[in-house]
């Protein structure tokens, strides 16, 4: 099967990119400002301390020894504790990282209701009325920054209207879906702007094909011509670029769960940066960029699917 033997392709590629994610994380994190004695003691460290608190962390070992160790406890799933928090990172990953997740879903779905709609709406009224108020509309949500928006929306909806808390996350899912739908529009607004105007475009395009005409004076139905012809073929650049804006979707979920006080891996990350927390840090950043990368190994598959050619 053409698909099968894709995907297996596809996930021997994605082993060349998690080692280069290693050595990456592994030196970018390292080459931040400070290190984590000094932030665990204080500016009134004395040397001595500092020195037996590196080497309590193996970081007086020489770097390719420490980077040997990193990837033999990342490949044992074991990544080390958190020097601030004093607990596992396996732990607080798996208690942040479903809460960035949510947001980043909910996010997702937003944008997918708010664009694929409105981009047909603006294709099929193309140059009139509705499609330039559309396309306005969405460039000005394009145009601010998440973090701007973000501040508009709790300013007006949660603190002046009260129609939704200024933070937290809550416990149930109902209470946690309304927690998140502040956060999740913020991000929703700028990421549905993209999909809109590239959506749009291909739809245009896709209505001025042959074979679209030629489906048309065959007598099919409106319906058939429209999901099976037109949408079809329309959503393939959008599926991609779809893939493509997850990891910029997560970078705004940083931001985003900071303005909203929302206990993410976004914010995690955040104060693992200003604490100089090591472990948390590179396994923080591995997570993400192994589920970016999972992103994009779905994104292809749909890609495949929607058009059988490419898995060829």
């Amino acid at each position: 099967m053409p698909l099968f033997s894709f995907v297996i392709r596809r996930l021997l590629q994605m082993i060349p990119t998690v080692i280069f994610i290693l050595i990456v994380t592994f030196i970018l994190v390292r080459l931040l400002p400070g290190d984590p004695a000094s932030a665990m003691l204080g500016d009134r460290a004395r040397d001595a301390d500092v020195e037996r608190i590196n080497r309590q962390l193996g970081l007086d070992q020489p770097v390719v020894v420490q980077f040997f160790y990193f990837v033999r406890r990342v490949v044992t799933g074991d990544l080390g504790n958190s020097i601030g928090l004093k607990v596992s990172v396996s732990s607080l990953i798996l208690q942040r990282l479903p809460v960035t997740l949510m947001l980043t879903g909910m996010s997702a779905l937003i944008a997918l209701v708010l664009a694929v709609p409105l981009a047909f709406v603006a294709a099929s009224k193309r140059e009139r009325l509705p499609d330039s108020i559309i396309r306005g509309a969405f460039q000005m949500g394009l145009s601010m920054p998440v973090f701007y928006v973000g501040i508009v929306l709790l300013t007006v909806f949660a603190a002046q209207l009260k129609l939704f808390p200024v933070g937290g996350y809550g416990d149930t899912l109902g209470d946690r879906l309304y927690h998140l739908f502040l956060p999740a529009l913020t991000l929703a607004l700028s990421f549905a702007a993209v999909l809109m105007r590239n959506l749009r475009a291909s739809i245009i395009e896709v209505m001025n094909a042959e074979y679209v005409d030629f489906a048309t004076a065959k007598g099919l139905r409106s319906r058939v011509i429209l999901f099976r012809h037109i949408l079809r073929n329309a959503l393939i650049s959008t599926v991609t670029l779809f893939g493509l804006q997850i990891g910029t979707l997560l970078g705004g979920a940083v931001i985003t769960e900071t303005v909203f006080a929302v206990p993410g891996a976004g914010r995690l990350l955040i104060d693992s940066i200003y604490g100089r927390d090591y472990p948390v840090l590179q396994g923080l950043t591995i997570a993400l960029a192994v589920l970016v990368s999972l992103t994009f190994l779905i994104t292809d598959i749909v890609q495949a699917w929607l058009d059988p050619r490419i898995a060829r």
